[in-house]
């Protein structure tokens, strides 16, 4: 009797557009594999369910949808706000915070599945495979990393031709060739004429700030110890506070950033985000750190928002020193409690106000009024030692 081989098992990390959809037929039919596809709802919006039947018509064996969105506010999206995480001072980490919890997904699908391999549907000049990679080598070793789109070398024209082709459905055409990634946090978009960094974006990319509020308002923003919690006084789950500004604050075209940005890889790309969200709770969450900080713990926490941003955009999630660093993140934000108020405009924001119990604004002290409590007569003595390693310096070697 002749023995069954059962063919190899990959899961991969299907989005449902252009480049996962031509995977699951090009792995199919060019590796020989059973494709699993696995969706993971991180916010991106759309018709999951519908992105599901289109894996299976592309050719998956079996597809699954996981709702992770509380997943990646509580424990992503939190932790970055608190560690006010802008790569280059300005990206909040939109796609890069979600590739990590997508590939402890697909090391927790292909478990399940008994798979031998997982795969992503990325590009050989992008960061999302460094972060794919080295996120599921570190949490199972053991498995097999297939990039798909990284072998077969096509142009996106190419890979419209193969879907066409072998019959695979999707969206993407010619007349508006974009690559979107977007999930709660925010929306990224590149490709088409943005690869060109002098050329305006076109108006049809932007779908998340499109300026329909036509009168000015405040909205308070409140913070318990660094998490989101309050907008203008109700508290709500994160998921549900990050919608609602991302809709509200969205309105008022706030939220955009233009950029050419340094990738991991060691190119310099064009990069334009949406993130309404994360551009008013980032704002709000350093203001009240200035009012709320000792001094030397602000100025050392900068140093090491600057160093936690580069890890994670890197693709070093699942590292010790992001782990060691969170500790020390958690530690300064004990004190980070209280209220912002932010007035929007079309176009702008503006902080306007900032107040906790526990701030250590002291007005007695910061009042120019001649009844303060500050006692003047000690400055001189201060201003005298502060200044005498440099004073000793000038006159012993420069000869003043």
């Amino acid at each position: 009797m002749r023995r069954t081989v059962s063919k190899r098992k990959v899961v991969l990390a299907y989005s449902g557009g252009l480049d996962t959809s031509v995977a699951v037929k090009w792995l199919t039919l060019e590796r020989d594999y059973e494709v699993v596809a696995l969706s993971i709802d991180v916010g991106q919006g759309g018709d999951l369910d519908d992105v599901r039947e289109r894996a299976l018509k592309a050719g998956a064996v079996a597809a699954e949808v996981v709702d992770a969105r509380d997943e990646f506010a509580e424990n992503f999206v939190v932790p970055t706000i608190m560690a006010h995480g802008l790569y280059e001072g300005k990206y909040p980490l939109v796609s890069s915070l979600s590739r990590p919890l997508i590939a402890r997904h697909l090391v927790d699908a292909a478990a399940r599945y008994g798979a031998d391999a997982v795969a992503h549907g990325c590009t050989g000049k992008g960061n999302d495979q460094v972060r794919f990679e080295v996120a599921v080598r570190t949490l199972a070793p053991q498995l097999d990393v297939e990039a798909p789109v990284r072998e077969w070398g096509f142009t996106r024209d190419d890979t419209i031709d193969y879907a066409a082709q072998h019959g695979v459905e999707i969206r993407a055409t010619r007349a508006k060739p974009y690559s979107i990634d977007q999930n709660l946090w925010g929306r990224a978009i590149e490709c088409g004429e943005m690869e060109d960094p002098w050329a305006a974006p076109p108006s049809d990319v932007y779908e998340m700030t499109l300026p329909t509020a036509t009168e000015a308002r405040e909205i308070v923003l409140g913070f318990e110890a660094g998490r989101p919690s309050t907008l203008d006084g109700s508290k709500l789950p994160t998921v549900e506070l990050v919608d609602q500004l991302n809709r509200l604050v969205g309105s008022y075209g706030v939220g955009r950033i233009d950029m050419v940005e340094n990738r991991r890889v060691g190119i310099k790309s064009r990069e334009v985000y949406e993130s309404p969200a994360a551009a008013v709770l980032m704002t709000a969450h350093a203001q009240l750190e200035d009012l709320t900080l000792e001094r030397d713990l602000a100025h050392y926490k900068s140093l090491v928002a600057q160093r936690w941003a580069d890890l994670v955009y890197d693709g070093l999630w699942y590292s010790p020193l992001r782990e060691a660093l969170d500790a020390f993140i958690l530690y300064s934000q004990r004190f980070v409690t209280g209220e912002v108020r932010i007035g929007l405009e079309r176009g702008s924001m503006t902080v306007t106000g900032r107040r906790s119990e526990v701030s250590l604004y002291d007005f007695e002290l910061a009042t120019y009024d001649s009844r303060d409590s500050f006692r003047h007569s000690d400055a001189e003595g201060f201003v005298r030692l502060f200044g005498l390693g440099t004073q000793t310096w000038a006159k012993r070697q420069l000869g003043r």
